[in-house]
């Protein structure tokens, strides 16, 4: 626990609501992070999608999350996107530079909130949950200052956002979760299952093929995010020993994860963690996954691996099924407990406190980097008074 209860503002990512059962490890991440700070003492408000559920105060972000209204893959990257998102971005941190909070914690996707730290002296902590793409990297690049902690859930991670070596205010803080809500179980059935967003660059059309060549029993679980994908790549692979089981609820989703005897995890992006793999292994659920990212970073010696393109995968399978089970469910026990990310977080937020009148160099946005209504703001009396 920090000196006293801290007022903070957690910014989620507004693209799905915060709400059981998770559109993917984001939406996850931030609806156990304020229940955790707050089961700490703090006082903790959501600022998301006002179609959110928590059990938290919630300030929203926009009335009801983006996708519903700009589904991603029909609006990425377009004008009416954009400024949807930049509209309701530069609001919100407003409200939010008018309120009475200690620190906020931002885990948006948006260039905004990390210029607006750096400009206005706020005391922030920015957790990084994606690969770099331009906007994002620049904004964070652009905002380092001691004030301003940056985090990164595993080292390859934060090494992706600075190549040249992380600066001082920089940490890795890997996700944690809460061990008590995925189970032991200390026998699979031989049997594997696939579990998250289902998309291309999750690719669980590798996770079909590497189980038939192996001659193992597959149970494909989540969201179905492009459903192209699904109806071209997935759908007429369920026959036999292939099934989809939909998208299911933590406690149903912990149940499957401690009856298999593996997970198949097939990112096909720089995957910077892979929440439902630590999740897996929690409930004693070896992996076998593809090379990418910070994979064997994160799963270690719970995991068997294959190249990133998934050859040998299905040997990686039959391998990862020979691990004993109370292996995976120790390394996560180690490493990736929700109490030992919430510590971390506390200190970093003490740390964005303490440091927030450090001296650093004046800095000067464009506009489209951040509104001048926010950057002119200065350290404006309200957030003296609240940001101490």
């Amino acid at each position: 626990m920090t000196g006293r209860p801290l007022r903070i503002a957690v910014m989620a990512h507004c693209r799905h609501p915060i709400a059981a059962p998770f559109m993917g490890g984001m939406e996850g991440h931030a609806h156990h992070l304020v229940h955790a700070l707050r089961a700490r003492g703090h006082d903790v408000t959501l600022v998301a999608a006002g179609d959110s559920r928590v059990d938290v105060p919630l300030l929203p972000l926009m009335a009801q999350h983006y996708d519903r209204d700009y589904p991603w893959h029909q609006y990425h990257g377009t004008e009416p996107l954009n400024a949807h998102l930049d509209s309701h971005h530069a609001a919100s941190l407003a409200t939010l530079a008018d309120m009475d909070f200690d620190v906020i914690h931002n885990n948006t996707l948006h260039r905004f909130p990390p210029r607006f730290a750096r400009a206005v002296r706020v005391p922030m902590v920015s957790s990084l949950h994606v690969p770099p793409f331009d906007a994002l990297c620049r904004a964070v690049r652009d905002s380092v200052a001691p004030w301003h902690v940056t985090t990164g859930c595993s080292r390859r991670h934060l090494a992706a956002y600075f190549p040249e070596g992380p600066p001082a205010s920089a940490r890795v803080v890997p996700n944690g979760i809460d061990l008590a809500q995925w189970p032991y179980s200390p026998r699979g059935n031989g049997q594997a299952v696939w579990a998250g967003r289902i998309t291309q660059n999750k690719a669980p059309h590798l996770a079909i093929a590497a189980a038939r060549c192996a001659g193992v029993a597959l149970t494909i679980f989540g969201s179905i995010e492009d459903g192209d994908y699904f109806d071209a790549q997935v759908r007429p692979q369920l026959s036999g020993d292939i099934r989809f089981g939909g998208h299911l609820a933590g406690p149903d989703l912990a149940a499957e994860y401690g009856r298999a005897s593996a997970l198949l995890f097939t990112p096909q992006w720089d995957e910077p963690f892979g929440l439902t793999a630590i999740e897996a292994m929690a409930c004693g659920t070896p992996v076998a996954a593809v090379a990418m990212g910070a994979v064997h970073e994160v799963l270690g010696p719970a995991g068997r691996f294959a190249a990133p393109d998934g050859a040998g995968l299905d040997r990686a399978l039959t391998k990862a099924m020979e691990i004993p089970r109370d292996v995976p469910r120790r390394h996560v026990a180690g490493q990736f407990g929700l109490d030992r990310m919430i510590d971390t977080l506390q200190a970093l937020y003490v740390e964005a406190i303490d440091r927030r009148h450090d001296p650093a160099p004046p800095v000067d946005f464009l506009p489209i980097e951040l509104p001048p209504s926010l950057a002119a703001r200065g350290v404006e009396p309200a957030l003296q008074s609240g940001m101490r």
